[in-house]
């Protein structure tokens, strides 16, 4: 039997490209006008865009609101997911 790890919700919600709202936030990485790096419970969340401002980060409750044009969101995997997932392959 596969042990599963649980993982924590993690929602986006975007309101006209112009109000970012997330929950499962654990760690902002970076944050400027253009650019947000946020770890999630999903992997790292790249956030681009044009004036951003940050208005609300609770990391207790692991949310984040962010405000401006927002142009993307890319997601990816953490350092540590990678090598993980690297040594399961591996050993498999």
């Amino acid at each position: 039997m596969e042990d599963k790890k649980i993982q924590a919700m993690h929602n986006v919600i975007m309101e006209n490209r112009a109000k970012l709202t997330l929950t499962g936030v654990k760690d902002i990485h970076s944050f400027d006008d253009e650019l947000v790096l946020v770890e999630t419970e999903m992997g790292i969340l790249t956030i681009k865009g044009v004036d951003l401002k940050m208005n609300k980060l609770n990391l207790d409750n692991t949310e984040l609101s962010v405000e401006g044009r927002i142009i993307a969101l890319v997601y990816s995997e953490s350092e540590i997911e990678k090598k993980g997932k690297m040594f399961n392959k591996i050993f498999k």
